[in-house]
């Protein structure tokens, strides 16, 4: 599932107290299947990105729900998918997702994370390789209002590192050169979409995850 960086996408650190999650923690089980349905209703469904059908697909996605607590016990499962996605062929797994419900769900403490995340991929010897995108459920872009609709192009349901191949990255953006045309496409579509239709894509994308056969009643 590329997804072709825009370089004014920066995250912005917010202070904000609505940065922070107050729900109960889900289990992993309806983690991994809301975040999935969040794939195919928002990132696929909206064409959020034109790249991410194909590998969905085939298959290529791996998904992964991290019970980490701390930023020091997800730290070692980043490190360990790192390296498994660079020892994988990309016709196994294309993109990772890990899913970490648990922890970082401060948007201030995720972003702060991005550091470490990026320092891990650099100690790997993966710079050029590997990079680690982000995905989170305050997810703000730097200079934007936390309610502008533009920052839901990088909301997931929970929070989420995406690891993307390199080596896509730089396919997609000779498939589609103007990467930025991506950015502003999405932003439209949201603000078409609007408040009320984004809280009723999240809310199909949370009855899906009820539905899914084998997860228990709660």
């Amino acid at each position: 599932m590329p997804q072709v960086p825009d370089n004014n996408a920066v995250p912005h650190a917010s202070s904000d107290a609505a940065a922070t999650i107050a729900t109960e923690q889900p289990t992993a089980d309806l983690a991994l299947a809301e975040t999935r349905a969040w794939v195919d209703r928002a990132v696929i469904g909206l064409n959020l990105c034109p790249f991410a059908k194909a590998p969905r697909v085939k298959g290529q996605v791996r998904c992964v729900v991290s019970e980490a607590r701390d930023a020091e016990a997800l730290l070692a499962v980043l490190v360990d998918e790192l390296k498994r996605l660079a020892e994988t062929p990309p016709d196994r797994v294309e993109t990772t997702l890990l899913i970490h419900p648990q922890v970082l769900t401060d948007f201030d403490d995720y972003n702060d994370f991005l550091d470490l995340a990026d320092a891990a991929v650099a100690e790997l010897g993966l710079e050029g390789v590997i990079q680690v995108a982000s995905f989170h459920p305050r997810y703000r872009f730097a200079g934007s209002e936390a309610d502008d609709l533009a920052n839901a192009t990088n909301r997931s349901p929970y929070p989420t590192l995406h690891l993307l191949r390199e080596a896509s990255i730089s396919r997609a953006v000779t498939a589609f050169p103007e990467a930025e045309a991506i950015f502003e496409a999405n932003i439209a579509t949201l603000r078409r979409l609007g408040a009320e239709g984004w809280a009723a894509l999240q809310a199909r994308c949370r009855e899906d995850a009820a539905l899914v056969p084998g997860r228990p009643d709660e």
